[in-house]
């Protein structure tokens, strides 16, 4: 087991006074450590002016020119 999921045990039972109950838990637990990451690596390389949300987009399309 790595140290990320080491310490997520740890915060887990320190929190809610339980442990993981099944290796599918653990499993889980590991592959957060993943997405994390993969949200890591995206910081500061998105902003959300880069491209109108799809209510934005369909309001300017609606829109009168009058």
């Amino acid at each position: 087991m790595g140290v990320f999921e080491t310490s997520f045990e740890s915060t887990i039972a320190r929190w809610h006074g339980i442990t993981p109950p099944n290796d599918p838990a653990k499993r889980l637990a590991a592959e957060l450590a993943d997405t994390i990451a993969a949200f890591e690596a995206l910081r500061g390389t998105l902003a959300f002016e880069d491209e109108p949300s799809s209510f934005e987009a369909a309001l300017q399309a609606t829109k009168d020119t009058a």
